[in-house]
This record gives C-alpha cells, structure tokens and sequence, in this order.
C-alpha cells in the first residue's frame, strides 16, 4: 500500500486576480516561520499513525500553494525532516515543489533539488505579458523562461508547467502562440486549464461590472480541441482532462486523487482522504496557526464519502477510464446495471464509450465532463 502527502504553503508575493485558493500575501519572514513551525507540530503530532504501523510507504510529496517557493531551502529541509519522522517514505518518491516564476534562484534551485525535490511545477499561466497583466500575476513571460532555464541547469529533469486557456480577451491565435512556446521548450509535463471564474475572485468581480468580457465557452472548446491536436502532434500523451505528458512523466502524486488513493494533507486548508473519509483544514492561515500550536491540530470538517460515486467520477478524469471489472471488485455492483439508463443516453450523446471493460469519456465528453460527472453524483 502506498499513500501520498500534500503540504500547503499559502504565502504569495501578490494574488491574482482568479484564484480561489487559501492563500496569504507574504509579509515578513517572521510569519512565515511561525507557519513552517505550526506545520511540522501538525505532522508530528497527526494521528495517521496506521500509515506508519501498517506497511504503507508514502511514495509522494508535493509541497502545493500558495508559492511554496518562497520558502528559503532551509524551511524547506526542516518541513522534509518532519514527514521523513513521522512516514515510512519510498526511496524513489516523488517530491514535487509548486514554484512561481521569478521567486527562484539558481543557488535556492540547487538546494531544493540536493533536499531531494525532484519534481518542479511552476505556474506560467500565459507567455502574453499584457495578459499577465490582466491576471495580476507577480511576474513577467520573460521571468517564466528564465526559470525554466535555471531548473534545467540544477538539474531538473522532471519539469511541468501550467497553462490558462480562455482568459479575458484571449484570441485562438493567441492560444496557439501560448502552446507553441511551451512545446518549445520540452517540459516533461503541461497542465493545461481553461479559466473558471469563482465567485468573490477580483476577476469575477471585474466581469460582473463588466470591466473584463465573459469567457467565450464555444471560442474555450475551440482552444481544447486545439490543445490536444498540438500537444498529441509534439508526441505528448494525453492521460487526464487537463494533463497530457512525455512518456513516463505522469504526476503519480495528483494520479492519486483520481484513482481515490490515500493522501495526507497539512498546513492551513489542506484535505486529507485516508480511504474511508475526507477530512479538512482550517482555511484561515492565523486561525490555523492558533489550533496547532495549542491542539497539535486544525481539523473543521470530516466527512464519510459515497466511495462508488467518486470513484466512478474522479476515474473518468483519466484517459484510461474506470475498469468495469475494478469497480466491481471493490464496491460489489455492477456499474453498468446501477446507472444504466444514464449510461445510455451518454453514449448515445457520443459523451461515453466502453472499450475493452472500460468505460470512459470521448474526446466530446471531455469538452462536456460536467455533465457526465452530474450521472454518478
């Protein structure tokens, strides 16, 4: 058995315009050390101690955001000793940072990857400097090839990178541009979005007032399809929604939420599966800090999930699918039989497919997963 752990770092040099996530505005280093602190007393003083008494090995790491990069390497090694206390850790673990460009260095680059970070993700969004603008992003297009530069030269050799399709104004052609830099470059791995707007964002905000246009959904369908075409012509392959990667680059941590394996999450609003139920984190970085430091804990919320449902939903995700047979092994029903007349109207639709005892969605269903998700909800 192996399980996964996802470390939230919520500090960012600004906060972009569309982003929903628990995140704070960095102040001082004094804050962010008191944070590093809370964390480690969360890890050491969690109850997954069944991970470590039953023979589960974690064999993932990912250091999420937030800006986990602006942690200097020596936060970062401290936080490491803290899991490697308390885990049973696989030595070929996967240790995925989240970095933001132009909050690196190549001496910090160096460090991080010599504490054992072999993954980075960095959040390019767009090569357009006029539309990182508009997002309120922190740094230039020029500062995303700078970077991608230095984690070639500290040795990287497991890069992945982040996209934004159907921003504000977005041309099809300025999409083309977007992907045609990045395939450029060669990452291991794209993740490639098109824009949600959430509700109490600045962006939502500011298309509410209409000082930025609605998203154009038919002209967002047309830079997917335009997506996969160029990313599958440069030899990448396709094996989740949003996520397509070279040959052997998947990211086995984020493969875990999919396939609905255990993961274990610290730091403020972090979530946690340990395959029976779901569990949260305090949102609030101060309020986070205060329970740990006099609980050891943050825990608000814990839930038992509908197992079947998630499943079903999450695997759908994936290229692959879900095995009929799987599905069948683990929870004793047959998916087929429980949702079929839903199942039929997807494939009828051209929504769905089953191949080989493997039901999962056509190239138009992933353009509509939303609605096919809505069958097993």
């Amino acid at each position: 058995m192996t399980a996964g752990v996802y470390l939230h770092i919520p500090f960012c040099k600004s906060r972009c315009s569309y982003c929903d996530f628990a995140t704070d505005v960095y102040k001082n280093s004094e804050a962010v050390e008191r944070y590093v602190s809370a964390l480690c007393k969360e890890i050491g003083e969690s109850k997954s101690h069944h991970v470590t008494n039953s023979g589960t090995q974690i064999d993932t790491i990912y250091f999420g955001g937030g800006t986990p990069s602006l942690l200097t390497p020596a936060q970062v090694g401290q936080i490491l000793q803290s899991v490697n206390d308390k885990f049973t850790i696989s030595p070929d673990t996967e240790i995925t940072m989240e970095m933001n460009p132009a909050t690196v260095t190549p001496e910090t680059l160096k460090t991080y990857r010599s504490l054992g970070i072999n993954r980075a993700s960095f959040g390019v969004q767009t090569f357009d400097d006029t539309e990182l603008k508009r997002l309120a992003r922190g740094h230039t297009a020029q500062d995303a090839r700078d970077t991608f530069r230095m984690l070639r030269d500290a040795g990287f050799e497991n890069i992945s990178f982040d996209l934004i399709a159907g921003l504000p104004r977005q041309t099809l052609a300025d999409w083309e541009r977007n992907l045609d830099e990045a395939l450029r470059m060669h990452p291991e791995h794209l993740s490639l979005y098109l824009l949600e707007i959430h509700e109490g964002t600045p962006l939502a905000g500011q298309i509410r007032s209409k000082r930025q246009p609605l998203p154009d959904e038919n002209l967002a369908a047309e830079m997917y399809e335009l997506m996969l075409d160029k990313t599958a012509a440069a030899s990448y392959e396709q094996y989740e929604i949003s996520n397509v990667t070279k040959p052997g680059f998947e990211s086995k941590h984020n493969s875990k939420y999919w396939r609905l394996e255990a993961v274990y999450g610290f730091g403020v609003s972090a979530h946690s599966f340990d395959g029976h139920e779901r569990y949260a984190n305090e949102r609030s970085t101060e309020a986070y800090i205060r329970l740990v430091e006099k609980l050891g804990a943050a825990e608000v919320m814990r839930e038992k999930i509908n197992a079947e449902s998630e499943f079903a939903f999450l695997g759908l995700r994936l290229n692959q699918g879900i095995d009929i047979d799987e599905y069948k092994e683990r929870f004793g029903t047959n998916l087929l039989d429980l949702h079929g007349d839903d199942l039929e109207q997807l494939r009828d639709a051209d929504l769905l497919e089953i191949t080989d005892h493997r039901l999962h969605l056509t190239r138009r269903g992933m353009l509509f997963s939303n609605e096919v998700f809505a069958a097993f909800i």
